[in-house]
């Protein structure tokens, strides 16, 4: 073999060893790449269950409150926050197991009723209310009988019936009236009942409803009670009562609709609500909406078969112009395009999407967190000094509208320094895109900086899901928004449930007679007043 033979064979080899280190090497590229991407994964996915885990602990180990510590000399005003999307598992597991067992009662044929379910009143002190003929000339008509109708009443703890007596009069001399065109008969008119031919008095009806969604006592409970105080009733009956009830006062729930629509200013919010659907024997996840206004301090809740699409926010506030406040839930985002109506973000929900990644980014959380209190110092000082509208609007162009400036670059300088996935980058993904809603409280000075009021508000349906679990059907979870809307309003108002519901139901057969003038408006608790 000759020295170019040998040359050329080991030249041969070195580009064998070349390509196999050459295949060698790209595996090993395509490895490196590969574990990079399943560190980041891994990284990802730490982060995330490092999140769980913290809020996990402050669930169970920390404070409930989301109220920062003030600054010395210049504290944060008392706001009331919660979570009020947190359904616990043990009640949802208590829904639908009571779910399960719920069947749709079959059709039958009316018979005679039960005695069980009958109400046995003679045992009860009755309280007799005398309803004379008006105009009647006593020297002219005798009695001659009297008609009695007796209603189921309650005070608080204390049951009765009322037995309204009318008495009958004929006139002593038969001839005279026939001459004349009078009566020989007279009998005062029946006084309207809120239940037509019903039992119950409105003061009944009255405590039913204050017991179910005031203080969030099924009818089970209810039942007992009653059965306490001398009268044994059934579910049914209660049930029985509650959606004629509650069709007698749904014109005046319309009429609440329409009045706080007309207001320029709106907050809205929505929560869940079970409905049992029985056809999966199961307590649905659905959706009732409150809307707001400030002034005059009405809201009402609308459910509308329990969705939550952008759809009904747009068929529901489509009456509305002025200033809307809400999340940052982006059903509501429809509402950019229309020149009449104008977004107004929470500063509450930034506040709380920042609150969740102290766990995980402690300094930037802070930096953020320092921002939004020192934004509430400004709603604080206004408080303090009882500025006016226009006093107030001014202040905070001059103090919070550099500090929101200050922010919106705090947090286009710190997402491009977080993960995109971890709970600091979602925060300042969800605040950045809401700053120039932020803006419009600056300029008007009955907007609020958050929308801690329809959080608030939204706590009787947080309170009675909690007792009642769930609605036994959409009819239900419809009455449900009729009666909430109506209490709750009575609660802004600072106006007495139990004397406002008691009037109203009394007073509301009346109004609603074919030929009544009069206005449902009065009714409404920011107007009414106890004649």
């Amino acid at each position: 073999m000759t020295r170019e033979d040998t040359l050329v064979q080991m030249i041969q080899s070195l580009k064998e060893q070349l390509s196999v280190m050459a295949a060698t090497n790209r595996k090993q590229n395509e490895t490196i790449v590969s574990q990079a991407q399943t560190i980041e994964e891994l990284r990802s996915t730490i982060v995330d269950l490092n999140a769980s885990l913290a809020w996990l602990k402050r669930k169970v180990f920390g404070k409930m409150s989301e109220k920062c510590k003030p600054i010395k000399g210049d504290p944060m005003l008392p706001f009331e926050y919660g979570d009020l999307e947190q359904v616990e598992a043990e009640i949802e597991e208590a829904r639908n197991r009571a779910a399960a067992q719920i069947t749709v009662p079959k059709v039958q044929i009316a018979g005679k009723t039960s005695r069980r379910n009958r109400v046995v009143m003679d045992d009860l002190p009755v309280v007799t209310v005398v309803i004379e003929p008006e105009g009647l000339d006593p020297d002219k008509y005798v009695k001659i009988d009297e008609e009695h109708t007796r209603t189921l009443e309650m005070k608080p703890g204390y049951l009765y019936v009322k037995d309204t007596v009318r008495p009958t009069y004929a006139l002593k001399d038969d001839t005279e009236a026939i001459e004349n065109g009078r009566k020989t008969v007279i009998t005062a008119p029946m006084p309207l009942m809120p239940i037509y031919k019903g039992m119950p008095g409105a003061s009944m009806l009255a405590e039913v409803l204050l017991q179910k969604y005031e203080y969030h006592v099924p009818f089970y409970r209810q039942v007992k009670q009653l059965e306490h105080l001398g009268v044994k009733l059934s579910r049914k009956t209660l049930g029985g009562w509650f959606k004629p009830v509650c069709e007698l006062l749904e014109p005046l729930y319309l009429e609440l609709k329409k009045v706080v629509l007309s207001s320029d200013y709106i907050q809205v919010d929505e929560t869940t609500l079970p409905v049992i659907d029985h056809d999966r024997h199961k307590a649905a996840k659905e959706y009732i909406w409150m809307v707001r206004a400030a002034m005059p301090r009405l809201l009402f809740f609308h459910y509308d078969d329990g969705s939550r699409a952008q759809k009904v926010a747009v068929e529901l506030l489509k009456p509305f112009k002025g200033y809307l406040q809400c999340d940052g839930y982006s059903a509501y985002d429809i509402f950019e395009e229309k020149e009449d109506v104008h977004l107004c973000a929470c500063l509450a929900h930034i506040r709380r999407h920042l609150e969740s990644g102290k766990e995980e980014n402690r300094e930037y959380a802070m930096q953020g967190l320092k921002f939004i209190q020192d934004l509430y110092n400004v709603e604080h000082m206004a408080d303090e000094r009882q500025l006016s509208y226009e006093e107030r609007a001014a202040l905070r162009q001059r103090l919070a509208g550099p500090l929101l400036d200050a922010f919106e670059l705090w947090l286009q300088n710190t997402y491009p320094k977080v993960l995109k996935r971890s709970l600091m980058g979602k925060a300042i993904a969800y605040t950045y895109p809401l700053m120039p809603r932020m803006r419009h409280y600056l300029y008007d000075g009955r907007i609020f900086i958050d929308n801690n009021g329809a959080e608030n508000a939204l706590r009787p349906i947080v309170l009675t899901r909690k007792n009642m679990l769930f609605c036994g059907n959409q009819e239900a979870a419809k009455n449900t928004a009729v009666i909430c809307s109506l209490l709750s309003s009575c609660k802004e108002c600072g106006v007495n449930p139990r004397e406002w519901l008691n009037h109203v139901i009394t007073k509301l057969p009346y109004y609603l007679e074919p030929k009544s003038s009069r206005n449902l408006r009065e009714l409404l608790p920011d107007k009414w007043t106890l004649a």
